[in-house]
């Protein structure tokens, strides 16, 4: 080795110790970028740049490291054994050696296959590609495997191979399809990064508490927590300390608004349902496009329209605006790790709009409306065919009208005729629903204020503090979240008809006139 790869010696060995997790992989993986650079010298063409040179090698070498690392030493799982409840908890720290030990004294044939399925989420057909084996023996061995670490699992108290799950979404405003474009919450959904956001969402840990409740090495958490940042997940509170930096529900939130939503607005109950029956009977008289849906599917898409309008022009909660995220878009995370022990009273809405391609249509779909489905947001060129259509008369482009047939937009008459499958209101008539609304729940709004304000002052309480504009974000919510609770009184009391089954709440809006 020559006299410039002498000093830098010390430097890659820190270097390397920075990124293993004992003395003895710092050594190997020094070595191997000090090997693999000496035999790469020739193809430095400029002296001055060896710095760089040398550390794009220990970059490259560390990668392939890891890898190689992961395979040999990964003995925790981030994906549940079938057999496990959600409700299992973590185990304590003598029980995960004794597992782990257990997975690392297996037969490699057994341990590859049990690191690669629920340490790297691998499935059975890219983990038979990987190993060149057919997918059948894949799942006999893992099947073994599970079979032999039966009687270990079974003799603890808890398991470490469960994981927490943490489903992960967005609120706000962007660019996004999860089909071309995927969500921001897609780069931060691995399981193990869902067990590091859980964990540190009560208090910031350190990278080595986080080592120790995963089970896993430091550096594999090192490198998650450093996608973790540049994703703006977590933050750093104090120096060596990570806390998530976003909201995650729980059961303790939910049971909170099972307990006492329907408490607060037992008063004037009767009185909201009446107003949404005279909503929608008027509504019903509008000559909008009513996709030939009953008046029962209608009766829903009118009240949650006629709550959105409320909450528009009457809550007197806060809403604080959103700060530019990394990728130039309005949004932040929203974390759930309810079970379905108690209702969920939130309301979703996607909405999209094609106003990118010079269009003037949105289309919303709401989610969480007692005994309705969900329907995924349109995109833009499916808006423009379905414009089109109700605009126009016909599909200007045949490709997308073939894409929305099906996911099911469109559908075909017996006559051949194309058909939109969601109600469809002109912008005047927008506006005529809106002067509906405006009638009958103005009267109300006063006292609704009140419940809400009471009910929101109890439930941000159970937010970290840390994250208050996100807690004022979710108490605004529960101005419109509350027809949730509104509905599902109403139903369970056989005060409105339910909805036909597979029902879907959206609507296009013309948000202005070409």
């Amino acid at each position: 080795m020559t006299d410039r790869f002498d000093a830098y010696v010390k430097r890659i060995y820190a270097y390397a110790a920075r990124r293993t997790y004992t003395r003895e992989e710092a050594d190997e993986l020094a070595q191997e970028i000090l090997f693999t650079a000496v035999k790469a010298e020739e193809s430095l063409k400029d002296d001055s740049k060896f710095e760089a040179w040398l550390f794009g090698i220990a970059d490259n070498v560390t990668k392939g490291f890891r890898r190689h690392a992961a395979r040999r030493k990964a003995m925790y799982s981030y994906d549940a054994m079938e057999s496990l409840s959600y409700e299992d908890a973590y185990f304590d720290g003598e029980e995960f050696e004794i597992l782990r030990e257990k997975i690392a004294r297996m037969s490699r044939i057994y341990r590859d296959i049990i690191v690669y399925h629920y340490y790297d989420g691998l499935s059975t057909k890219q983990i038979s590609k990987l190993l060149s084996l057919p997918e059948g023996t894949v799942k006999w061995r893992l099947g073994e495997a599970r079979r032999k670490l039966k009687k270990e699992l079974m003799q603890m108290n808890e398991t470490a191979l469960r994981p927490m799950k943490v489903n992960i979404g967005i609120y706000g405003n962007g660019n996004y399809d999860g089909k071309l474009v995927p969500f921001p919450s897609d780069y931060i959904s691995d399981a193990l990064s869902q067990n590091i956001l859980y964990y540190c969402y009560d208090k910031p840990r350190t990278v080595e508490e986080i080592s120790d409740f995963c089970g896993v090495p430091a550096y594999y958490i090192e490198d998650r927590i450093e996608t973790l940042l540049q994703r703006e997940a977590v933050i750093t509170e104090s120096k060596g300390k990570y806390r998530t930096d976003f909201m995650i529900f729980s059961d303790r939130h939910a049971s909170f608004i099972e307990s006492n939503a329907e408490r607060m607005l037992m008063p004037m109950m009767d009185r909201l349902i009446s107003a949404l029956k005279s909503i929608s009977a008027e509504a019903q008289r509008i000559d909008f496009y009513k996709a030939g849906k009953s008046e029962q599917d209608l009766f829903h898409l009118y009240g949650i329209m006629a709550f959105s309008y409320a909450r528009s022009k009457y809550s007197l909660l806060p809403y604080p605006p959103f700060e530019k995220s990394y990728d130039g878009y309005e949004w932040r995370y929203l974390g759930n790790m309810e079970t379905g022990a108690h209702k969920s009273f939130r309301i979703g809405t996607h909405h999209s709009a094609n106003l990118g391609s010079g269009g003037c249509v949105s289309h919303s779909s709401f989610s969480g409306i007692p005994n309705t489905a969900f329907r995924p947001m349109m995109k833009d060129c499916l808006i423009n065919v379905c414009a089109d259509i109700l605009l126009k008369g016909e599909a200007q482009n045949k490709h997308h009208a073939a894409e929305a047939i099906a996911d099911g937009y469109i559908v075909k008459t017996p006559e051949g005729e194309l058909m939109v499958s969601t109600p469809f209101f002109k912008k005047e008539q927008r506006e005529v629903f809106d002067a509906i609304a405006e009638k009958h729940l103005s009267p109300l709004m006063g006292e609704y204020n009140q419940a809400i304000e009471a009910l929101a002052s109890e439930y941000k309480a159970l937010f970290p503090k840390h994250l208050n504009k996100d807690a004022d974000r979710m108490c605004h919510h529960l101005f419109s979240g509350m027809y949730s609770v509104v509905i599902d009184y109403a139903q369970r009391n056989s005060m409105i008809e339910l909805p036909s089954k597979d029902c879907f709440v959206d609507v296009l809006i013309e948000y202005r006139k070409e």
